[in-house]
């Protein structure tokens, strides 16, 4: 470096990012994957979903059947060649519903934590920076969402609404909006009385920046880990809903309502509540694991042991 290049560097005057990042320096994101890879839950995690993704993604190339075609002549088929995981009560072949089927949850679920991430982040954010009595206003209308049990607020919503998976969907997303906004609010509260933020305010920088740009990532470690947990509860609300009929409408295979199916013909044909369920039991197992890799991963004090 020339020395006007020099002299320039050192006449420069410190930005809100430069205090920011002397405060809380940055772990390369090199660093960060590796450490991840080695982290065996985790990776075991990420296989699981990995492959169950590919599985249901790849439906049309795995099975070349209808899962909505009814055949009488297969009805209580057990696993064979023809039908792998065997058949249901109307003939409909097992394999081709579990794929199709485990494409409405997976995509629900994902749908739901990405609404209620985005709504209660948003939320959590506002209250957590400008407090007063906008956020007092805003938290308490939080608290009451929270005194409601989960599922009683979901069936509420869906109730109101009408059955269907677009409005299953809404019902657990208004459910993970308090959750987020709770956490986001209070990890907000702290990060807002760090000097880098302070410095920020002092520079003249507007409080969307000082939100979106130094406040927003500091949280998100919280947010992630959250997500994941949840993404998996999401997925065993979409199944119960509909399991019991207020979630996806037959035709439509999904989770669910292949469980409900089959619940009746659990001595006579095991095949159709095992499968799903296993499916199910896998993908929740998956996302749990990716959870806890993340939370160890992100949470600097048990990275530090």
């Amino acid at each position: 470096m020339s020395m006007q290049g020099q002299a320039a560097s050192a006449d420069r005057a410190p930005t809100v990012d430069d205090l920011q990042d002397a405060v809380a320096p940055r772990v390369s994101r090199g660093r960060l994957a590796l450490r991840a890879l080695r982290h065996r839950s985790l990776l075991a995690g990420v296989v699981i979903c990995v492959v169950l993704a590919a599985l249901v993604a790849a439906a049309p190339l795995l099975t070349s059947i209808d899962p909505n075609l009814q055949d009488p002549l297969a009805t209580f088929s057990p696993p064979s060649w023809e039908h792998p995981i065997g058949a249901d009560a109307f003939g409909r072949d097992l394999f081709a519903r579990v794929l199709y089927g485990g494409r409405t949850t997976m995509l629900a679920s994902l749908l739901v934590v990405v609404l209620g991430c985005v709504f209660g982040t948003s939320i959590g954010l506002i209250a957590g920076y400008f407090g007063g009595a906008v956020g007092f206003a805003i938290m308490r209308l939080v608290d009451l969402l929270l005194a409601f049990p989960g599922i009683l607020l979901a069936l509420t919503v869906t109730a109101i609404l009408g059955p269907g998976l677009i409005n299953g969907v809404i019902a657990i997303a208004v459910i993970l909006v308090p959750v987020y906004a709770r956490l986001v609010e209070g990890a907000t509260a702290e990060v807002r009385n760090l000097p880098y933020v302070d410095a920020a305010v002092t520079l003249g920088a507007g409080p969307w920046r000082i939100i979106a740009r130094h406040i927003l990532p500091n949280v998100l470690s919280g947010v992630i880990v959250l997500t994941t947990t949840w993404l998996g509860i999401a997925a065993l609300w979409i199944t119960a809903l509909g399991f019991i009929g207020l979630g996806v409408q037959p035709p439509t295979p999904e989770w669910g309502s292949i469980l409900n199916d089959g619940q009746n013909y659990i001595t006579l044909a095991w095949w159709i509540t095992v499968f799903p369920g296993a499916f199910l039991s896998l993908f929740v197992i998956g996302v749990n694991l990716v959870g806890d890799g993340l939370r160890d991963e992100l949470d600097p004090t048990l990275a530090r042991r």
